[in-house]
């Protein structure tokens, strides 16, 4: 990795966990060395959670045909991008944050190879369930398809993932961030 070369933190976990809070707060406590970058969703603005940038399908296509993405995919229904604007952000030397998604995880790590530093949020089941009901965006049954998918969807063991149990206290989680993000190299 060259010097002017950032690094790519691309954060993932079942919904629920508490990725928002946690980039949240990563862009409190290193906001000057780090962008956190937003994503464009077929989701309405008004549905809560992430501060993101609401398209239409339609128009996100078009986007997505234009080469306006610098990663994109599909889940839950929901069409997500990443603006090739990290790409520029990384080559300018700043370290980036994205919002990413743990079935894409092989193609962005393709894309960025040795930049890409994956993060893996992680909860204990109950907690999990709790956090899902108490933000009020799914009824029961779409709850409960969410438990099951991060139930049997695990990524497999892996040695540069950092695996964050964000089950406790939100500082406790960005000290495990920390200690990690110290191990890499600058």
């Amino acid at each position: 990795m060259s010097i002017d070369t950032g690094r790519l933190f691309y954060v993932m976990g079942p919904s629920g966990v508490g990725k928002d809070s946690f980039i949240q707060a990563v862009r409190a406590c290193w906001g000057t060395r780090l962008l956190v970058a937003h994503r464009y969703i077929t989701r309405s603005a008004a549905a809560g959670g992430e501060n993101h940038i609401e398209l239409c399908e339609t128009e996100f296509q078009l986007r997505k045909d234009r080469g306006l993405f610098a990663l994109s995919w599909a889940a839950n229904g929901h069409h997500y991008g990443v603006g090739r604007e990290i790409n520029d952000w990384l080559a300018s030397g700043m370290d980036v944050m994205v919002n990413g998604s743990r079935a894409y995880l092989p193609q962005a790590r393709t894309l960025f190879s040795e930049r890409l530093y994956p993060v893996l949020v992680q909860v204990d089941a109950e907690t999990l369930g709790q956090r899902l009901r108490a933000r009020g965006r799914e009824n029961e049954a779409e709850i409960c398809q969410r438990l099951e998918r991060a139930a049997a969807y695990q990524l497999a063991p892996s040695d540069d993932v950092c695996w964050l149990d964000n089950s406790g206290n939100l500082a406790d989680t960005l000290r495990q961030f920390q200690r990690y993000q110290q191990l890499l190299p600058a």
